[in-house]
């Protein structure tokens, strides 16, 4: 026993001098973190030096402080797990796509004229169709709250149809009258004016069919009698 206890010191002191001059963090002893990178690739977006301890791998994204439920002023790293859960992030966010330095966009479809605005679409409105915005991206604005009825839209000469990649065509008040129905958004007819000024009432115009048709008959009545005054029916 002895004898073997002799034999196993001995190796431990030759092993202990041998390493003696390499530096303790680099001896095989020493434990150290996964040199696994998170991400293939960390480019912007990436925090590459912060150690992922659920994930066990270098590198955190970068979370865009709009895209978090949580009140944040700059991006925030977030490991694979955490963004795997999905808890504090917001569902109208896609945070596979990068915005500047972080990722997180907010939801679009329909070729970007939709938004999603608490898990629900909403138009994205051309700029200066709306009269305070609450939020802007790449096509337009959008509104969180009540979205605008045709005659909203209609006092600033715009109409809710698409135009190009966002909503809101304007048709110039001097030239057309956007004539409303309700609470709907699309008009019931635009009318071009030709000149003509719809603010002013016309207190002769007729106000039904029958006294349209009275005041037809009497126009009739009138041309025919100038006809047989002034032409010769010879």
């Amino acid at each position: 026993m002895r004898k073997k206890f002799a034999i196993s010191l001995t190796a431990l002191t030759v092993s202990v001098t041998a390493n003696a001059s390499i530096p303790w963090w680099e001896q095989p002893t020493i434990c150290r973190l996964d040199p696994t990178n998170c991400y293939s690739s960390m480019g912007t977006g990436y925090d590459k030096e912060i150690w992922d301890t659920n994930s066990e791998c270098w590198g955190m994204k970068l979370i865009c402080p709009e895209a978090l439920k949580s009140n944040e002023y700059q991006p925030v790293p977030m490991g694979k797990t955490e963004i795997a859960k999905g808890t504090e992030i917001k569902k109208d966010f896609n945070i596979d796509i990068l915005n500047g330095d972080c990722f997180g966009v907010r939801k679009t479809t329909s070729n970007g004229t939709m938004a999603s605005v608490d898990g629900k679409y909403v138009k994205v409105w051309c700029n200066g169709v709306l009269e305070n915005p609450d939020e802007f991206l790449d096509n337009g604005e959008i509104t969180y709250g009540i979205q605008p009825t045709c005659s909203d839209l209609a006092e600033y000469g715009y109409v809710g149809i698409v135009n190009n990649r966002c909503y809101g065509k304007y048709y110039d008040t001097s030239e057309y009258y956007i004539e409303c129905n309700g609470t709907d958004l699309l008009p019931n007819r635009i009318i071009l004016l030709n000149g003509a000024d719809y603010t002013i009432p016309t207190s002769s115009a007729p106000i039904d069919k029958s006294n349209a048709e009275k005041l037809f008959d009497q126009m009739e009545s009138v041309s025919k009698s100038q006809r047989e005054k002034y032409f010769n029916k010879n």
